[in-house]
């Protein structure tokens, strides 16, 4: 689970369900902090973007490989997610590190690859990007994600995205990048979705589905401080008994 800007690992640790979801459904979780002043994550640098190629991707992975062998966790049932700067790690752990991963939710963030910065910055905010201004294909989105595991032919972690339809600090048109990226990476018609569902999960928020792996869910009227929705996120985890 990882945490927005500004954020701690113990914030996300108290303000999230996910301690108490832990002890219902018997789950280990991890909360990584980000190293850098501000709290954001690095999303911006080739290293983190690229699979073992270091930064905070990395140190993340490497979190996970020594929890499943330091307490024989079940390495088929590995989820991950987060809001805000932790939403685009989620993206790009998910594109970073498929092979690790079931599932994510990334709950207001940007498409993985969208904040890479030509020269190499670790955590760099790039505005073109968080202001909705990098627009571009299904098959370009996906490209940028496939390259960060240059090869990997493996099975990648079924996706939903979450997003509020008037954030400003990360404009919605990264709610539709997103959607766009994930598309492309699993071969789905961006443009035909199997259906829509409106007032899902709740009053004001639409579902797109396009397929088993890839659900988007717009809320209207949200801004960026959009609600985790926790027993919504066990389902798409898939823990027995919920709701």
């Amino acid at each position: 689970m990882t945490e927005p800007c500004t954020g701690t690992a113990q914030a996300y640790y108290t303000g999230s369900p996910y301690a108490t979801q832990a002890e219902q459904y018997g789950f280990i979780v991890i909360y990584p902090e980000s190293p850098y002043e501000g709290g954001c994550w690095d999303v911006s640098s080739e290293s983190t973007l690229t699979h073992n190629g270091g930064g905070n991707s990395n140190s993340i992975a490497n979190m996970v490989t020594w929890t499943i062998d330091q307490y024989g966790a079940d390495a088929s049932k590995v989820f991950v997610t987060g809001t805000s700067s932790g939403a685009m790690m989620t993206n790009v752990m998910a594109a970073t590190y498929p092979e690790l991963f079931a599932a994510g939710i990334a709950y207001a963030g940007v498409p993985a690859g969208c904040f890479y910065s030509n020269t190499n910055q670790e955590n760099g905010w790039n505005s073109t990007c968080a202001q909705g201004q990098v627009i571009a294909t299904p098959a370009s989105w996906a490209n940028v994600a496939r390259a960060m595991y240059p090869g990997y032919n493996g099975t990648r972690p079924k996706m939903q995205i979450y997003h509020g339809s008037v954030d400003a600090t990360l404009y919605p048109q990264n709610y539709y990048e997103t959607c766009k990226q994930w598309a492309g990476v699993f071969g789905y018609n961006y443009d035909t979705p199997q259906e829509v569902e409106q007032d899902t999960p709740e009053a004001n928020y639409a579902t797109t589905i396009w397929g088993e792996s890839l659900q988007g869910i717009l809320a209207d009227g949200i801004g960026h401080q959009i609600q985790i929705h926790g027993e919504e996120d066990m389902v798409w985890f898939g823990f027995e008994g919920s709701q």
